[in-house]
């Protein structure tokens, strides 16, 4: 009866582990591996292109760092604090400690800075990737120049060993001028020779 029992117990092991192979990879629980831990949300995550909203960080950053904006932000607060100040009582939405005025100023300024931190951690990118091909760019060009240097040296070499058009004419003219001179020896009608 044991026997049996056994043999009953992994036939029933061996039926759920071909069922588990039926099982999608994923859905396959193991226990060397820590479980994913997915939450469900009613409220889906917004969905952000980072390339577009990293270009409206950098349009944002370079803004603020114009004088128009300084301009346009004096303004405003000039506006704001001439109209709660000089306006009848009854149209003033914000009195002398200007409380909102504080509020919209710390907001706008809330906002700005983490869209300037992100410009400028785009811009580090673009100046690692431009550095790096600046480097590769030197390094080819290095490379060329060491090539270039090993090339003329050789040729120097070579032509150290080569004989040059002024060597050649002056080793044509004592050539030539041995010649004639053996010619006149040899020669008993030249002048100026007795026999």
């Amino acid at each position: 009866m044991g026997e049996k029992d056994r043999r009953d117990r992994s036939d029933r092991h061996d039926r759920h582990d071909r069922a588990g192979d039926r099982r999608p990879e994923s859905r396959v629980v193991r226990l060397d591996q820590p479980t994913d831990v997915r939450r469900r949300s009613f409220v889906r995550r917004p969905q952000v292109r980072q390339d577009a909203f990293g270009i409206f960080a950098e349009q944002f950053a370079r803004f603020m760092g114009t004088a128009r904006f300084l301009i346009y932000m004096t303004m405003f607060v000039i506006f704001w604090v001439l109209w709660n100040v000089l306006a009848p009582e009854s149209l003033r939405f914000d009195d002398y400690p200007f409380i909102f005025l504080t509020l919209m100023l710390s907001l706008q300024a809330s906002y700005a800075a983490p869209l300037i931190l992100l410009a400028q951690n785009r811009q580090e990118v673009r100046d690692r990737v431009v550095n790096e091909q600046d480097r590769q760019a030197n390094a080819r060009a290095h490379a060329d120049m060491e090539y270039l240097a090993r090339e003329v040296a050789s040729l120097r070499m070579s032509v150290g060993e080569v004989a040059t058009r002024d060597f050649m004419r002056s080793e044509l003219r004592n050539l030539v001028e041995e010649l004639t001179g053996d010619d006149d020896e040899d020669d008993p009608d030249t002048p100026g020779r007795t026999s």
